[in-house]
């Protein structure tokens, strides 16, 4: 077995579960490979019971088969990661370093069990749907898909935003906001969860369009199917507005005209058997807690 360790930055206060981690990987016999930036930042900290082979980037992929993407910290980390995995289909293992965490779902008092059971094939693949986002201006290079959200706002504190939306060619309505969110549902916990919009289950097949502090009151987020196409046209004071794609960003300007898609690939994310979502939302967002006398 092969996997990639993926992470951003390394904390102190995370070191000793990484090397748990290390460790319990050695143990059962698996090829380790690292982020090229995150190995440097490892060496002199992580005591490596065992070779560790460099991980580039996506093109690694195409000559060499990995059998899991093993992300460390939390859900910015899993975001990060889709980028490098793209269209690969390698599923991604999130080990919680963080808080919150509702992709990076195994918590780190686990990773030695979770090694365990991947090496003996005892796990859950969840297909996570992305979006895509096109413009008739570039944007965001290659990598346009997003595993969250994409956004359209206003800049710093500029005055509102007008942002005419259409659902597959036919006209919705134009949003007086700060801006408007289109999450998949994976996203759904994220921004547009904190904006008003619903939770929705990961395979129900939906978009969620949110506007981001609408100007009329009665305008409410909306649940849309994944099969349809959303395109925007956006005007207000400000000559540029910006543009998101999880937690990556660019600056855009009225003569931008975008529309968002579902992606033409999914993102693979493991579970353990005894972690479902309705687990983690119950856990994450402390429902049925009762905190009166405590």
């Amino acid at each position: 077995m092969q996997v990639v360790i993926y992470s951003k930055v390394l904390k102190d206060k995370d070191i000793p579960h990484i090397q748990h981690l290390f460790d319990a990987l050695h143990q059962e016999g698996v090829e380790v490979f690292v982020y090229a930036p995150y190995l440097e930042q490892l060496k002199g900290e992580i005591r490596f019971p065992g070779e560790v082979g460099i991980f580039e980037g996506y093109l690694d992929f195409s000559f060499r088969k990995f059998d899991f993407f093993i992300t460390l910290g939390g859900d910015g980390t899993i975001l990060s990661a889709t980028t490098h995995i793209r269209d690969s289909g390698v599923p991604i293992v999130g080990i919680n370093l963080g808080r919150l965490g509702f992709l990076a779902s195994i918590e780190k008092k686990r990773v030695a069990e979770a090694i365990q059971l991947l090496k003996r094939g005892m796990y859950l693949i969840e297909e996570r749907t992305m979006i895509y986002l096109e413009s008739n201006l570039p944007i965001f290079g290659d990598i346009r898909f997003g595993l969250n959200d994409c956004t359209l706002l206003k800049r710093d504190t500029s005055s509102m935003i007008t942002i005419h939306t259409f659902i597959n060619g036919g006209y919705l309505n134009s949003y007086w906001a700060d801006g408007i969110i289109v999450a998949t549902p994976t996203g759904s916990t994220g921004y547009s969860l904190s904006c008003g919009g619903p939770i929705i289950f990961p395979n129900s097949g939906n978009f969620v369009l949110t506007p981001v502090a609408p100007h009329n009151l009665n305008v409410r987020p909306i649940v849309i199917s994944d099969d349809a196409v959303i395109s925007f046209e956006i005007e207000g004071r400000a000559e540029n507005f910006l543009c998101t794609l999880d937690s990556r960003f660019e600056t855009i300007s009225a003569a931008h005209q975008l529309a968002v898609r579902k992606n033409d690939f999914s993102i693979r994310l493991v579970q353990l058997h005894d972690v479902s979502f309705m687990d983690t939302i119950r856990t994450k967002l402390a429902w049925g807690t009762d905190t009166r006398n405590s």
